[in-house]
């Protein structure tokens, strides 16, 4: 992200610069236009995240309440099945399998912060199986691919946001992002499984050095920890029931999205708080332990906004948007990618903070919208692709992979098939 921070700034100034020295003498001059630009931005950043300090905190009071509940346990136990079948190398009853399991089921519910500590503790636990210290396994590479394409019923994150900015009807993308992560998880688990046939894998190491693993290994490896608490699975019959029940929901949200969407945000704080209360979850007290929460990472997000709207206003204000924009945007306009959501399906897989303020700056422009075409396209993107590098950076980093194999190319192609398929639903819905 340092990179591609100083990236933008740094072409936004030599842009203005060029013109301010050479070009013609209009008012604003470019470096005016440049500095006004730049001051505009950090005042509507820090405005735009007060603003969302109230939904964070609902929706986090609610998946709080959610997750005391046992919510998770439950998606966790439907998944097992699922998962015992798209990573038969790993023993159903091995730690790994339970923290991969506790991982996406998070994810499913839009929960990226406590998606991460089950991810990493999923890579632990499978590096415990490598038998090929530093280099990614096919299991390790499937794990990631699903891990940056989750199916997401509920994008929490990117609904607060449209709420924030003023949105008539917030949970519109909930039909769009749950079908656009059923193609991206798709394409991930077939791309995955297709490239591992050119990604050659060591030969398995002697018996000898298996059983006696060198003093370096050994001290490298921390001790096993006990695996994640996950009950056995529901039977496969009742999997494959809920599986069914997902994917119906794309074509009744699809139809009969409109008439739904009124009702998800009502629904789903009646719903998330009697299912709270039927469990036995004192529901008051942990709703606001989760707005606690909520409260903390919308002022948490400040400086992160400040910093990439200031960097994105710039490289608006000195024209070089326009000037990458334009060629590019003429082509990808005519299969409904219009010029002003090309940058964040660009910058997505590379910095999720980027790729936010670019959403956050476009659906708070008064002249798109969140509501508009491209406001709920971006709003798509945003739920239903992954910031690839960083989840392989993170993931594999914890456990000094230093050969990924397929991993990124089966993730960028996740991501294509995300920016793909959130086009076509938005197309077909809002176009």
């Amino acid at each position: 992200m340092n990179a591609v921070f100083l990236a933008i700034v740094g072409i936004a100034f030599a842009t203005a610069a060029v013109k301010q020295l050479f070009g013609p003498a209009v008012a604003p001059m470019p470096m005016d236009a440049l500095g006004t630009a730049m001051l505009d931005a950090a005042k509507s950043s820090v405005t735009l995240a007060l603003g969302l300090i109230g939904v964070m905190a609902l929706f986090l009071g609610l998946m709080k309440v959610a997750e005391a509940g046992g919510l998770l346990v439950i998606i966790a136990r439907l998944l097992r099945p699922l998962m015992v079948r798209l990573f038969p190398e790993v023993p159903a009853d091995h730690p790994a399998m339970g923290a991969m399991i506790m991982n996406l089921s998070a994810n499913v519910m839009g929960l990226g912060n406590a998606a991460t500590p089950f991810g990493i503790r999923a890579m632990q636990e499978l590096d415990r199986l490598n038998p090929h210290k530093g280099t990614a396994t096919n299991a390790m590479v499937l794990f990631l691919a699903i891990n940056t394409s989750s199916v997401t019923l509920l994008p929490t994150g990117v609904i607060a946001i449209r709420a924030a900015a003023g949105s008539t009807d917030p949970a519109a993308i909930v039909p769009t992002t749950l079908f656009a992560t059923i193609c991206s998880t798709t394409i991930a688990i077939l791309a995955a499984r297709f490239y591992s046939r050119f990604t050659a894998v060591p030969a398995a190491p002697s018996a000898a050095a298996s059983d006696a693993p060198s003093d370096a290994a050994s001290a490298e490896e921390p001790p096993a920890e006990p695996a994640p608490d996950t009950p056995p699975g529901y039977p496969a019959w009742v999997s494959a029931l809920a599986l069914a029940c997902v994917v119906g929901m794309v074509p009744l949200t699809i139809f009969w999205g409109q008439a739904i969407a009124p009702w998800i945000i009502p629904g789903l704080m009646v719903g998330l708080l009697t299912f709270g209360a039927l469990k036995r979850v004192n529901v008051y007290e942990v709703f606001v332990e989760g707005a606690k929460d909520g409260f903390e990472v919308a002022v948490r997000i400040i400086p992160y906004l400040v910093a990439i709207l200031v960097a994105v206003a710039m490289f608006r204000a000195s024209g070089a948007m326009d000037l990458l924009i334009q060629p590019l945007g003429a082509v990808t306009r005519l299969v409904g990618l219009p010029p002003e959501a090309l940058p964040m399906a660009l910058l997505r897989p590379l910095s999720g903070s980027g790729a936010y303020g670019i959403m956050v700056s476009i659906i708070d422009d008064p002249a798109v919208g969140p509501d508009s075409y491209t406001g709920l396209l971006v709003s798509t993107l945003q739920g239903s692709t992954e910031t690839t590098f960083y989840v392989l950076a993170v993931y594999f980093g914890a456990v000094q992979i230093r050969r990924i194999r397929h991993a990124l190319a089966a993730g960028l192609t996740a991501d294509l098939a995300g920016v793909v398929a959130a086009v076509l639903i938005c197309v077909w819905l809002f176009g």
